[in-house]
């Protein structure tokens, strides 16, 4: 969408949500990017606590939560000049955190939710396979999809790769100085006396490039704006007990994965304690059942939670997560029989240390404690994102500023029409960050980023600033 891409209601695309498809045809000769999107949401209803994610959702994928497939309600045209010059920096190819995923399991998601405008999910992937077995997808797939989807849009000038960032921070200027163009070169005492003096505004961005041969070549960048894109996968969550360092204690499904693959778990008697009560902990379960390994699975929830997230998950579609479920539901752990051969779940029970001997503590509810042998242990309890790039590791930013961002509990605080962070003006945040973790959703993050710097761009005359590096938007 910075590229200039827009999107527009096709000529004979009728929503089946007759309100939204009256409201569309009011401006259908505005793109959608042009028109009021709190307008547009207001009154939808979906799987994401924002509103324009919805929204979005809703437009490319009308009625997908209650099993539709039907097509989008927009066409797209490039229109460059709504072009606004912009870098994507990131430490791998495009598409992020799917190269790095543990390539036995399939996707969550339906192949379609997880396309990007423009390219269609399944005519490419028809072009790579023969058979199509399904509607969901490999990793590797998606993976090489938004690389490809990358060229074929024709965004590759402004991608970057093997990019790491290690600080973004903000230049302050006086008000004179802004005038002609001059950084301001200033005391920090200077700084705090006559903070109201200057107007926040530029960002810095230093980091470094890694190139073939392993060197690293630094960068200094200036921006008017900044989004932060980076998803949650970056630090497993850990338990924070006695012994989680241990090399018999996992944090990763990719760890796991290469422990099975290399035969260590092979002929194992004692089981692997499985940490966790989500999907990749549920990948973790069948990846070892599937593999003749016995499983103590602990979670801290009811099995009956409504929180829990095969709850959300159709049984007809995710049949394999909903085994596991009907596992943890019917083969429980009891006071008066031993553990099952196979799998046995302890549902709200938590882990109290590791010991060197393999060994590991539970306690239950009630404060019962048991001891048992393991071949290993996967903890599987989430991930937070890694933004030591920004002051107080990005805390600052969350709805609680004193904890650490994370996905479900403290995302980062956002204006829900435009993302762009409440406590950081010229700062947006989209996707995992927000709270958004699905593929389906985070695009409403680009939306209302895009929308919000097009309306500023029209506001005041749009200047990209040369200092020592491109200036970008």
């Amino acid at each position: 969408m910075l590229s200039g891409y827009r999107p527009y209601l096709s000529s004979e695309a009728i929503h089946p949500n007759t309100i939204l498809h009256s409201k569309l045809e009011e401006a259908r000769h505005l793109s959608i990017v042009d028109q009021d999107l709190e307008y547009l949401s207001e009154g939808l209803e979906g799987r994401s606590s924002n509103p324009v994610a919805v929204l979005f959702d809703t437009l490319l994928h009308p009625d997908a939560d209650f099993g539709y497939d039907y097509p989008s309600v927009l066409h797209w045209k490039l229109e460059q000049h709504h072009y606004i010059p912009h870098l994507v920096l990131g430490k791998g190819p495009p598409g992020g955190a799917w190269h790095n995923m543990e390539g036995s399991m399939l996707t969550i998601s339906f192949g379609n939710w997880m396309e990007l405008p423009g390219l269609k999910f399944k005519d490419w992937v028809s072009s790579k396979r023969r058979n199509l077995k399904g509607d969901r997808v490999m990793p590797e797939e998606i993976a090489r999809y938004y690389k490809h989807y990358v060229k074929v849009m024709g965004l590759q000038k402004n991608f970057r790769e093997n990019t790491y960032i290690t600080s973004v921070s903000r230049l302050y200027r006086d008000h004179q100085d802004d005038d002609d163009g001059q950084d301001g070169s200033i005391s920090t005492q200077h700084l705090q006396i006559e903070k109201s003096k200057f107007v926040k505004r530029n960002w810095e961005i230093r980091g470094y490039q890694r190139i073939a041969d392993g060197s690293h070549i630094p960068f200094c960048l200036f921006a008017e704006n900044v989004a932060l894109a980076t998803g949650t996968l970056d630090s497993p969550a850990h338990l924070e007990i006695e012994g989680e360092d241990f090399p018999f204690v996992f944090h990763s499904m990719p760890e796991f994965g290469a422990a099975i693959s290399k035969g260590k778990l092979r002929g194992k008697v004692d089981p692997v304690l499985i940490v966790g009560s989500g999907l990749t902990a549920a990948d973790a379960v069948l990846c070892a059942y599937n593999n003749n390994i016995p499983v103590i699975h602990v979670f801290r929830r009811r099995v009956t939670d409504p929180g829990l997230i095969f709850k959300q998950l159709p049984k007809k579609l995710y049949p394999e997560y909903h085994k596991v479920y009907h596992m943890m539901c019917t083969q429980s752990y009891s006071v008066d029989s031993s553990l099952l051969s196979d799998y046995t779940s302890f549902p709200e029970h938590h882990v109290l240390s590791f010991k060197s001997d393999m060994k590991c503590i539970l306690q239950s509810l009630s404060g019962l404690k048991k001891i048992f042998k393991l071949s290993a242990a996967v903890v599987l309890i989430g991930s937070h994102p890694n933004l030591s790039f920004l002051k107080e590791q990005g805390c600052y930013l969350g709805h609680n500023s004193s904890q650490p961002i994370t996905c479900k509990n403290n995302p980062v605080e956002i204006d829900a029409y435009t993302y762009e962070c409440v406590k950081e003006a010229n700062l947006f945040a989209l996707g995992p960050l927000v709270g958004d973790n699905f593929v389906r959703f985070l695009k409403g993050g680009a939306l209302g980023v895009t929308r919000c710097l097009a309306t500023r761009q029209k506001k005041k005359h749009f200047f990209v600033e040369r200092g020592g590096g491109d200036g970008i938007a």
